[in-house]
C-alpha cells in the first residue's frame, strides 16, 4: 500500500504544482501503464489490472480540480483588487476635479469681494454713494459665488435632490458678467470676444471661462492698478484665449494659493489637447491658452 500512496502523492503534486501540466499528465499516464504492468495485485480492493489507472488518474483529476479552483480564486482576487484600485483612482480624480472647481470659484469671488470691501471702507465717510456702489457689487459677487458653488456641490448630490435643479455651467456666454464684476472691483478691462464661437462643448466652454477668470483674478491680486485685456478668438485650427495686464503691485487680498489655479488650468486644458503659456516681464503679465478647434 505504501508504494501506491507514494505514487498518489507524486501524481497529485505533479499536476497541482508543476508548470508543465501536459508533460505531467503524460508522465502520469505512463506511470499508470507501468504500474499496471508491474503488479496487478498492488491494490487488493481492485484485483483487476485497472486498479493503478483508477487510483493515479483519480489523484490527477483531483489535482487538476484543485489547481483550477486556486487559479480561478487568484484571478478573482486580482480582478477584485483591480476593481478596487480603479474605483479608488476614479474617486481621487473626482476629488481633484471638484477641488479645482472649488478653488476657481472661491478664489476669484473672494478676491473680488475683498477688494470691493476695501474700496468701500476707504470711501465710506467721504463718498457714501461710492461705498454703496461697492456694497452692491459685493452683493452681486456673492450671489454669483453662491450660484457657482451650488453647481459644484450639485456634483456631490443628485440634481433632483436640489430644488430647481442646477444652473448651466458658466461659459463664453457669461464672460460679460464676469468682466463687469471685475470692473466693479476697480480693474480696467478691455475685452474682445469673437462672434460665432458658440455653441461649444460644455467642457471646452467652461475651460475658456475658467482661463479668463483665473487670469483676471491673478491680475487683481498681483497687479493692483493695472489695466487688463481679454481676447477670445479663433486662430487657425485653434481656439485662443489671451489675457494680459500692464503690470502693477500686489493688492491686499487673500493668499495666492501656491499656483494651484494655473496647475488646474493646465490639467483642464490638457483634457482637450490644449496648452497654457504664461510670460512675465516689465510690460506686465500675459496668459495664453490654446485649444485645438477639433476639440471644440
Amino acid at each position: 500500500m505504501t508504494p501506491v500512496l507514494a505514487c498518489v502523492v507524486a501524481a497529485y503534486s505533479a499536476l497541482a504544482h508543476s508548470r508543465h501540466r501536459v508533460a505531467a499528465a503524460a508522465g502520469l499516464l505512463l506511470a499508470a501503464v507501468l504500474a499496471g504492468a508491474a503488479g496487478a495485485d498492488i491494490v487488493p480492493s481492485l484485483p483487476s489490472w485497472l486498479g493503478p489507472y483508477v487510483v493515479l488518474l483519480s489523484a490527477g483529476a483531483l489535482a487538476v480540480f484543485v489547481r483550477f479552483w486556486q487559479r480561478n480564486r487568484e484571478r478573482l482576487d486580482a480582478l477584485r483588487r483591480d476593481r478596487d484600485e480603479g474605483a479608488r483612482r476614479a474617486v481621487q480624480a473626482e476629488r481633484d476635479r471638484i477641488a479645482g472647481e472649488l478653488h476657481d470659484v472661491v478664489t476669484h469671488n473672494v478676491s473680488v469681494m475683498v477688494i470691493q470691501a476695501g474700496a468701500a471702507r476707504k470711501v465710506m465717510d467721504a463718498h457714501p454713494e461710492q461705498s454703496k456702489q461697492a456694497l452692491v457689487a459685493i452683493e452681486a459677487s456673492g450671489r454669483a459665488a453662491m450660484a457657482e458653488l451650488r453647481n459644484v456641490m450639485g456634483l456631490l448630490a443628485a440634481s433632483e435632490e436640489l430644488p430647481g435643479g442646477l444652473e448651466p455651467q458658466p461659459g463664453i456666454g457669461r464672460l460679460d458678467g464676469l468682466i463687469e464684476r471685475v470692473r466693479a472691483a476697480g480693474l480696467q478691462v478691455e475685452a474682445r470676444v469673437e462672434a460665432g464661437l458658440q455653441p461649444l462643448p460644455p467642457g471646452v466652454d467652461l475651460a475658456v471661462y475658467r482661463v479668463v477668470q483665473e487670469a483676471l483674478t491673478n491680475t487683481m491680486k498681483h497687479a493692483a492698478g493695472a489695466a487688463a485685456t481679454v481676447t477670445v478668438a479663433r486662430a487657425g485650427d485653434f481656439l485662443e484665449v489671451e489675457v494680459g495686464d500692464t503690470g502693477g503691485g500686489p493688492a491686499a487680498g487673500p493668499g495666492t494659493g501656491q499656483g494651484r489655479g494655473l496647475i488646474g488650468l493646465r490639467e483642464r486644458l490638457a483634457l482637450y489637447g490644449g496648452t497654457l503659456e504664461t510670460t512675465s516681464g516689465p510690460d506686465g503679465y500675459r496668459l495664453r491658452a490654446r485649444i485645438p478647434w477639433t476639440a471644440a
